[in-house]
């Protein structure tokens, strides 16, 4: 029995979708598959594409959270015999909930922190399945070892984070092993996943780096699954990105998602620049939404800073015994400044950056020597290696230097907390703190800012108490280079990496006045209160629903291999054009209307000799000799090239340069279709154009006889689209009076007379062949690029207006699967010239006479 919509990638090319759709029975999971995933099974038989036309078994929405691990604890049972779970209340993953819709059944996959033996895997996978809703992917150890503490976190980590590796001592070299062990773990990942999904009814929301080609495997089972991804960690310019050996595979698969999040602008900047330069995609601002179209999806790109949980920690602050630790506290730093540092063991965290920066403080400010104490906590290291021995052995000697420098009886500049804290205790130390200093050199998000912020405003209950009374107020000095920095507009943002400046940010932050720093706090407070980590994932699931809202509308199929594979999604009605189809309403109609582009339609884009091939030629000339055809070839290229070209097809018609210039046969003279046959604008946008060549290193300019035209396709991709941009509100603004038009391209910018298009061409034809009494009953009109649409789109009003009757048989034929206003499609110039090679087997070819173009036309 075929279960869960799977079906062929030829039925769902097709477009025979088979009758599918049982109702989904709660089973016992199988243990997971223990095998490694290798590359090559991204091409196996059971990749099947999915449909998702079929009614939905289960009315609710769920959404699936894959992350790389559970938001759940485990340990061991006092008797060893099995474990006991618990909700993991710091986990992200829980904690955005909160902000879905209350109905909303939640379901999540990811990995344990701890080793679960083969033995037990089944038992505990029911368990939490039950229990908790969780689904565990169980890594075997050797992908595991290599998955997370390999590629992610000695390669990916580190080039996120704009470490390069340098050589093999300072940085994760690529090793291709590593790299297969992490796409065997995002495919044990994605086995998962479609153990537990319908693909019909469930969001899967995707999250961090562990799992960014996850979207592939799934997108291959999924055709139309609606699938959001967010990335918690930088990235980084396309400079640095450009580095990885696998970047495309990692693009593309990340392309598969339908939303991608970012925490900033520079992050979703960064990405969209490598997408440009990498892929050659470009991406479109719609009513405030950013999109990249890609294969006729559009992949939502969101920018949404991540909250904390403000419930969390007012409860945190509501426990009893954090008065007493928070009484200690300020017994223990009584008639001092307590500025605090809370940070991962990371090389990326810049701790020894901020000791050194104390260490100016108080040698550059003597008054606080005695009185300034750097409370740094620093949390246990997550990844490994020699880097992260490096920066712990200078961490030490610099603690060591410095309190043995300024350190007095009863007192210490540097208190280094180096084990884990808990979160109340790290509270009670947010509440004594004047000042937060976060030096990261590059950071995804740091919430230590957004934490100190709510906890120095304590919680309503006890605003009038002495203690709460005097803690609105509080202080941020903190890297710009870390993803909160842009929303905290009151703090003093530094460069780490310059000490003497942060050093004075430090000195500024404690020696502010009062009345200051209450301003600065509650503009802090109001926004990290009111966009807090439930608004953060409302916004994301709305943009979500948003952008999949017209997945089941769309036909869609899979293309490509590995992780070149993508999905291809097309109008229902655009379909592939049938050639018995065509030649069967070809040999019953009687007077036939042809235009043909030239450039990538019966020429390929790639091809460097542009002359037709004698094939071509006698196609063209025969379906012409046809008494009962008008064909036009409708081009961009010059009349010259053309009549050259195409000297041996004496009834063709020729419109040369988008429509400027027309003929109807080779007898018949050159006409003049602009409005304006003035050529003085040249002289104005000529100057203009070479002022950007010169400026822009693998640019030209195309002369044509009623146009210019800048390309930039050579020439950087950042710095050529930045330069189009500015030469067309340059070319604008100083041909605001004269009679032409300034269009954009792709890699292109052209001037050319008002009123020239091919649309305007084909309205011609089709309007001279009705007012001699021979209004066609059937069209053909194919083309390959933005232009040729709007012969497409023209063909609509001209049987709106009667020009052709609305029996006519139109076949409005784009070359490519790709998103048109035609509603056919052939594959590539091949199949076109295939295709036009059928109609003219079909023809009936008469001698050419003089009487022609007077019987005719």
């Amino acid at each position: 029995m075929m279960s869960r919509s799977y079906t062929n990638l030829l039925d769902l090319a097709s477009g025979n979708f088979p009758v599918m759709g049982q109702p989904r029975e709660k089973k016992r999971l199988p243990r997971v598959m223990t095998v490694p995933g290798v590359i090559s099974e991204l091409d196996d038989d059971q990749a099947n594409s999915v449909a998702s036309d079929v009614p939905s078994s289960i009315i609710q929405d769920r959404i699936i959270i894959v992350a790389n691990q559970l938001p759940v604890k485990a340990k061991r049972r006092p008797d060893n015999k099995g474990w006991s779970f618990s909700w993991d209340d710091d986990s992200l993953l829980l904690q955005l909930k909160d902000g879905l819709p209350e109905e909303m059944e939640v379901l999540y996959i990811g990995s344990l922190k701890v080793d679960v033996d083969p033995s037990e895997q089944d038992d505990v996978s029911q368990l939490l399945l039950d229990r908790f809703k969780c689904v565990p992917a169980f890594l075997p150890p050797d992908i595991l070892t290599k998955f997370y503490h390999g590629f992610c976190k000695q390669h990916l980590w580190p080039l996120f984070h704009y470490m390069l590796p340098f050589s093999a001592n300072h940085g994760g070299r690529f090793y291709r092993s590593l790299w297969e062990a992490y796409v065997a773990a995002n495919k044990i990942f994605s086995q998962r996943v479609i153990e537990v999904i319908n693909p019909e009814d469930d969001y899967v929301w995707i999250h961090d780096y562990h799992l960014m080609v996850l979207p592939t495997f799934l997108r291959r089972r999924f055709n139309r699954l609606r699938m959001g991804f967010f990335l918690h960690s930088p990235f980084p310019s396309s400079e640095i990105y450009r580095t990885l050996p696998v970047r495309e595979e990692i693009l593309k698969a990340l392309l598969n998602s339908d939303l991608i999040g970012f925490h900033t602008f520079d992050y979703a900047r960064h990405f969209l620049s490598c997408c440009s330069r990498m892929l050659g995609l470009e991406y479109q601002s719609k009513r405030g939404y950013i999109g990249l179209e890609y294969y006729g999806r559009t992949i939502g790109i969101k920018i949404m800073p991540v909250g904390i949980h403000m419930a969390q920690i007012e409860s945190v602050l509501r426990l009893a015994d954090k008065e007493w630790r928070v009484g200690e506290l300020k017994q223990q730093f009584e008639g001092k400044t307590v500025l605090l540092g809370v940070d991962d063991m990371d090389v990326f965290k810049g701790v020894n950056l901020k000791l050194l920066a104390m260490e100016q403080m108080l040698k550059q400010h003597p008054k606080w020597q005695g009185r300034a104490v750097l409370v740094q906590i620093a949390n246990p290291a997550r990844g490994r290696g020699q880097d992260l021995e490096e920066i712990q052995a200078e961490i030490t000697a610099s603690c060591k230097r410095i309190n043995e420098t300024f350190g007095q009886p009863g007192y210490e500049p540097i208190v280094f907390i180096d084990r884990p804290v808990s979160l109340s205790e790290r509270v009670a130390y947010y509440s004594v703190a004047e000042c937060v200093v976060v030096t990261a050199v590059r950071d995804g998000m740091n919430l230590t800012p957004y934490e100190y912020i709510v906890c120095r405003q304590g919680v309503s209950e006890s605003e009038s108490s002495s203690e709460s009374s005097g803690s609105k107020k509080s202080m941020l000095v903190v890297s710009e280079f870390i993803g909160c920095s842009p929303s905290l507009s009151g703090a003093i943002r530094v460069n780490p990496w310059n000490i003497e400046t942060t050093a004075e940010a430090m000195n500024e932050a404690i020696s502010m006045a009062d009345a200051e720093k209450q301003l600065r706090h509650e503009k802090h407070y109001r926004y990290v209160s009111s966009h807090d980590v439930a608004f953060w994932s409302r916004s994301f699931f709305q943009d979500m629903e948003r952008t999949c809202k017209d997945h089941f509308r769309r036909r869609c199929w899979g293309i490509g291999l590995s992780f070149g594979f993508r999905v291809v999604a097309l109008d229902p009605n655009f379909r592939k054009l049938s050639i018995d189809h065509i030649v069967s309403v070809y040999l019953r109609s009687k007077n036939r209307a042809i235009l043909l582009d030239y450039d990538g339609t019966v020429m390929p884009q790639t091809s460097h000799n542009k002359t037709p091939s004698s094939e071509v030629i006698s196609i063209i000339n025969t379906l012409s000799s046809d008494i009962e055809n008008t064909v036009f070839v409708v081009s961009g290229r010059g009349k010259d090239s053309l009549a050259q070209w195409f000297s041996p097809c004496k009834k063709l018609g020729i419109a040369a340069e988008h429509g400027y210039f027309m003929r109807w046969s080779a007898n018949d003279n050159w006409e003049v279709c602009g409005q304006n046959s003035e050529f003085g604008w040249k002289e104005i946008a000529e100057p203009v154009m070479k002022l950007y060549t010169e400026a822009t290193d693998g640019s030209s300019i195309e002369t044509k006889e009623s146009a210019l035209v800048w390309h930039h396709r050579d020439a950087d991709p950042g710095f050529g689209s930045s330069q189009a941009k500015e030469m067309l509100d340059h070319l604008e603004s100083v041909l605001a009076n004269e009679p032409v038009t300034v269009k954009s391209g792709q890699f292109i910018v052209e001037v050319k007379p008002q009123g020239v298009s091919k649309g305007v061409v084909a309205e011609k034809i089709f309007t001279t062949m009705a007012e001699s009494g021979r209004q066609a009953d059937f069209v053909l009109c194919i083309g390959d690029d933005r232009s040729d649409e709007e012969m497409f789109e023209i063909i609509s009003s001209a049987i709106s207006s009667g020009v052709l009757s609305s029996n006519t048989s139109v076949f409005a034929c784009t070359v490519g699967q790709k998103p048109s206003k035609a509603k056919y499609y052939l594959d590539d110039p091949a199949e076109v010239v295939n295709m036009l090679e059928s109609l003219a087997e079909a023809s009936d070819p008469e001698p050419f006479s003089d009487t022609r173009s007077e019987d005719s036309i």
